[in-house]
């Protein structure tokens, strides 16, 4: 057991949706500080200006959220930016974590570091199994490096470096309105603006086969600190939902929760990414934790959130 109270924890990318559903967590657990910092104050692909913060500001437990992330057309667009800003953010934060003895360190990336035809559901052993999926390649290298730095560190120093990886997220503070946007943000900006307009359809990308795993973002911040109390291991743990949805029958959940009346149509032309892709969660559940936000529930307060904030 890891106590946090009375903890110095610094979150990275505490400005995004991730990030902020931790800060949010974490206010129940009693921390002395929740340290932030904003992108434009320190940028994280310094070595020098990352080592120096850390070094000044002290923190018992660092949480690496910070991270380029995006859509498939934004990884594919873009993987030399997909690469080197999340190698170095990484890298960065996990060398000056171990510099300045911070007592943990949990570092996040996402189910795409799993091969693209890994056996169903995935488990923590297939990494390095197989092939990626290429739209993310860029993006899935890095983030392995990273779960394989914490590893290092933890063999040759002791460091107690753990790494998480939870399946596709979504909640409040998405990127709704991004070319970046993930699917269920994309969607819902789509049928919500489709709904002001009158439009008589809406076009998603793919042919709508793909099988998917989604989690409220809440859910994966308190899983999170689950983790940082519980658990300290080199293997990587699965954080997944265990709701599985076609990608199609997503669009239908958030059509009718949005109120789009029109139509629904595929496009077959656009990349469907890879055919399935759940987690295998039974490392975290035999530590105690399960997920408690049901898909639809978490869609709707979702959409709530963003019409809320659509100005």
């Amino acid at each position: 057991m890891f106590d946090l109270e009375g903890k110095r924890v610094y979150v990275s990318g505490h400005q995004g949706m991730l990030g902020s559903a931790l800060i949010r967590r974490l206010k129940s657990e009693h921390c002395s500080d929740v340290l932030t910092i904003d992108r434009d104050a320190l940028d994280l692909r310094r070595q020098a200006e990352t080592e120096s913060w850390i070094a000044e500001n002290k923190p018992d437990v660092v949480i690496v959220t910070a991270a380029l992330v995006g859509g498939i057309q934004d990884n594919a667009d873009r993987p030399a930016n997909y690469i080197y800003d999340n190698l170095m953010i990484g890298m960065n934060l996990i060398h000056a974590a171990h510099k300045a003895g911070v007592m943990k360190l949990l570092f996040l990336g996402s189910s795409c570091i799993y091969p693209k035809f890994a056996d169903q559901p995935i488990s923590e052993d297939a990494l390095l199994t197989g092939a990626l999926e290429e739209t993310n390649e860029a993006y899935a290298i890095a983030k392995i490096a990273g779960l394989k730095a914490c590893q290092s560190y933890r063999r040759q120093h002791g460091d107690d470096f753990i790494s998480c990886f939870p399946t596709s997220l979504y909640g409040p503070g998405d990127e709704f309105w991004s070319d970046r946007s993930h699917v269920i943000p994309a969607l819902i900006r789509r049928f919500h603006q489709a709904k002001l307009e009158g439009a008589e359809r809406v076009s998603v990308w793919g042919s709508g086969k793909p099988l998917r795993e989604f989690m409220h973002v809440e859910d994966c911040a308190d899983g999170l600190v689950y983790l940082l109390k519980h658990y300290s291991g080199e293997t990587q743990i699965n954080l997944g939902s265990g709701q599985e949805v076609s990608i199609g029958e997503l669009a239908s959940v958030i059509r009718d929760v949005v109120g789009f009346e029109g139509e629904l149509v595929f496009d077959a032309s656009k990349p469907d990414g890879t055919p399935r892709k759940l987690l295998n969660s039974d490392r975290l559940q035999a530590l105690g934790w399960s997920p408690s936000i049901d898909l639809k529930e978490g869609i709707q307060s979702t959409y709530n959130w963003f019409a809320n904030h659509a100005d």
